[in-house]
């Protein structure tokens, strides 16, 4: 029984270039969402701490 004989090349000639979209669902828009959602909770969360009042109070809806 015989190998067969190597192949040639098998890395990639060219590497392509491929551009992150900037608009629509992406990793980064979806980690910056969720970043500025925990921030903006955490602000409410201690924005009734320090009042004592409810969002709800400050928007007038109580």
């Amino acid at each position: 029984m015989t190998l067969p004989a190597p192949m040639a090349n098998l890395e990639p000639t060219v590497t392509p270039t491929i551009e992150r979209s900037k608009a629509g669902f992406n990793d980064y828009a979806e980690r910056l969402n969720g970043r500025a959602a925990m921030i903006g909770f955490v602000a409410l969360v201690l924005l009734e701490l320090a009042t004592g009042q409810a969002i709800v109070t400050w928007l007038g809806l109580r």
